[in-house]
């Protein structure tokens, strides 16, 4: 049975990605565009607000090494919505 704070998070998440639209605009679909597949294996896309795309991380290491390329990441994501502001890395689960 799934955790009803797994639940949550997947409905909020699926709400974010209908209001933006087509599929350029998911922002997950950004983040497969932007990062290593190796990457891709230690995040997990969690919100999309104001502007803001929230990441979770699976470790410390990963929220560095990621932080380290921010400046980049930022860039190559705005190619795709030149409204993104920020990204918040967090660490958390990532299944």
């Amino acid at each position: 049975m799934e955790k009803l704070k797994d639940v949550i998070e997947d409905v909020i998440r699926n709400l974010t990605t209908k209001k933006l639209g087509d599929k350029e605009a998911n922002p997950q679909e950004w983040l497969k565009k932007t990062l290593t597949k190796k990457e891709l294996g230690h995040i997990k896309f969690h919100y999309f607000r104001k502007g803001i795309l929230g990441v979770r991380v699976d470790s410390s290491v990963w929220m560095y090494s990621l932080s380290l390329k921010k400046e980049k990441l930022l860039r190559k994501i705005r190619e795709y919505n030149p409204g993104i502001k920020e990204i918040h890395f967090s660490i958390g689960d990532v299944r």
